[in-house]
């Protein structure tokens, strides 16, 4: 190696790694809004197919189109929310004034199991744990939605920009992805499909796990059933414990009130019905629209929900898919056609 081409990669090796460390610092100063930028992506990829056919070929104005956009992806965010606050918030008010009778409640459900049992499911210790649960709830709440309205500008900030500039963006990273053309659209088509059947694919399950959930506390005879319901659709977003949160205080609450039948009733019911809705529908779903593997989505949401919070759960799998792909690439790259063969048989 002459003098001069040690030179050259020792200045291609000192900016990169000048990169990186900005990166670092970028990613390290900005965590707190990833959210918000995965989310601006997320509503960008779902919205560019239908935002360039009315800018390009129905000649529509970029800017009016996106805030167009934007209005109609407020409206479809917030009514969920909207309702959500107006029919829990009187519930959290209640829990919040009246925690003695939550707790004298749990207190009698811990008696019925341990004389049926010997099993002693509270102790006076977990009982202060909880009552002191309860009163930390609502500064936490507080916290949550001062960063969920933080996040809300980032996306709809960075959704405006993509959508004026999208093609723009799209063209440069194209340019400086360092990997072959076939490449970088096999690992963008990939990030569109999967995008597609998360974003769209988890709100469908959540209706379909609260209607189920509906109908379970309608049969057995709970009040506020439709309230209750709503709120099972939204905590199903979370998988595999997110319904529990709501059917399993009311489960509870039946019990501590004498309704033992019915208790037991909607126990097997969420179990058996509410629970399989949830695994065959977000399994068999997520499958058919982007063929993802069940280990992917379980292991990407779990991943997805630490790193991201509740963006997660549409960027968790991507992640996952995108070790699968990188690999994929990598042989396609870097390895002898016979390995990539080899593999593929």
């Amino acid at each position: 190696m002459t003098e001069k081409s040690f030179n050259n990669r020792l200045r291609q090796v000192l900016m990169i790694g000048l990169i990186l460390f900005l990166v670092i610092v970028f990613i390290s100063q900005l965590y707190i809004f990833l959210p918000g930028i995965l989310g601006g992506i997320t509503l960008y990829i779902l919205a560019r197919k239908l935002y360039q056919k009315l800018t390009i070929e129905k000649k529509w104005n970029k800017a009016a189109t996106a805030i167009l956009f934007i209005l109609c992806s407020l409206i479809i965010i917030t009514i969920p929310v909207y309702f959500s606050v107006i029919m829990v918030s009187p519930k959290i008010n209640s829990l919040i004034n009246n925690q003695n009778s939550v707790i004298q409640g749990a207190k009698i459900f811990s008696g019925q199991i341990e004389s049926s049992t010997g099993f002693k499911l509270l102790s006076d210790e977990n009982t202060q744990a909880i009552s002191k649960k309860i009163s930390a709830f609502i500064p936490g709440l507080i916290n949550t939605t001062a960063t969920l309205l933080t996040n809300l500008l980032m996306m709809f900030f960075l959704l405006y920009y993509l959508l004026v500039s999208g093609q723009d963006v799209e063209k440069y990273l194209h340019h400086i992805i360092p990997l072959a053309p076939e490449n970088v659209d096999k690992l963008a088509s990939e990030t569109i499909l999967m995008i597609r059947a998360n974003a769209l694919g988890i709100p469908i399950i959540c209706i379909v796990q609260g209607v189920f959930a509906t109908l379970g506390y309608l049969i057995f005879g709970l009040k506020e059933w439709g309230m209750w319901g709503f709120v099972t659709g939204v905590f199903a977003f979370f998988p595999l414990l997110g319904t529990m949160i709501i059917w399993v205080p009311l489960v509870i609450f039946l019990y501590s009130t004498g309704h033992n039948y019915a208790a037991t009733g909607l126990t097997i019911y969420s179990f058996i019905v509410t629970g399989n809705v949830d695994y065959i529908t977000r399994l068999g779903l997520l499958k058919k629209m982007g063929n993802v593997h069940p280990m992917i989505t379980v292991l990407g949401v779990i991943v997805g929900l630490k790193l991201f919070g509740f963006i997660g759960l549409i960027f968790g799998p991507l992640l996952i898919s995108y070790f699968i792909i990188l690999i994929k690439i990598y042989l396609n790259e870097f390895t002898s056609e016979k390995v990539i063969n080899d593999l593929e048989a």
